[in-house]
């Protein structure tokens, strides 16, 4: 009898987003495979965060699908024990203290308060429980932020522009911990304009450019011949030259 194991990719498949009458995503399609860190690339403006907006749950696509295993983000019923997501800043009250933040999170999802205890020590924020959320730091802010991403051991790890505001020993712990997460057989899908950092970390590579998928694939096959992550960025994303002449560049 052949047994059919759990897919545990993060899949986007023809996701299209229209505002109005303006198509801001066309067509995308890319995937995060387990065991890999996926780096997603492009310009302000690009189309990132409408991408991962719809991958969590927090805008609806026009059309097509985003998936975590098979399954949108608003079916589980406890989603901080599937995914765990760094986006778009704290979400919480100023005056509440770091501890009390996560303790609240935690209870959300079934968490014990334990682990909100640990994953503060984790993230080198000790110092800073009884802290209220409106002093912390932009760095700070990530850290927490990770934390709270990371409460229910999640399988996935969608990390928009995690290293913003860390000084460089945060930087590399960040990239460390990524590298050892994937390692255990986690999905990591991660936003960044830090370019070498991608290129230090990444085992695979989309890059987005003006709503359109412009390369994507191995960190090794999107270079090519290309010295460097950051000339392969410039040479899609850069110039004035029409999509079709950049995807026929690769």
């Amino acid at each position: 009898m052949i047994i059919l194991t759990e897919s545990k990719e993060i899949r986007l498949q023809n996701v299209c987003k229209r505002h109005g009458n303006k198509e801001i995503l066309h067509d995308i399609s890319f995937s995060a495979k387990s065991g890999r860190v996926t780096g997603f690339l492009g310009p302000n403006g690009a189309g990132k965060s409408s991408t991962l907006r719809i991958l969590l749950g927090l805008d609806r696509a026009t059309l097509g699908t985003a998936t975590f295993g098979g399954k949108k983000y608003s079916e589980f019923l406890m989603p901080l024990k599937e995914v765990g997501a760094v986006f778009d800043g704290i979400g919480g009250a100023k005056s509440r203290k770091v501890l009390t933040h996560l303790k609240m999170i935690a209870r959300s999802n079934n968490i014990s308060n334990l682990r909100a205890d640990e994953m503060i020590d984790f993230v080198g924020l000790s110092h800073r429980r009884k802290a209220k959320l409106g002093t912390l730091s932009l760095g700070e802010g990530q850290r927490l932020g990770l934390a709270s991403a990371l409460l229910g051991n999640p399988q996935y790890l969608v990390l928009d522009e995690p290293a913003n505001g860390l000084d460089p020993a945060g930087i590399r712990g960040l990239r460390d911990f990524i590298r050892a997460e994937a390692d255990k057989g986690k999905t990591v899908l991660f936003s960044s304009h830090i370019l070498a950092e991608v290129e230090a970390i990444a085992d695979d590579v989309v890059i987005i450019n003006e709503g359109y998928i412009v390369a994507q694939g191995t960190l090794e096959s999107v270079r090519q011949n290309l010295k460097s992550l950051e000339d392969v960025f410039f040479s899609l994303t850069g110039g004035a030259e029409g999509k079709s002449d950049k995807l026929h560049s690769l």
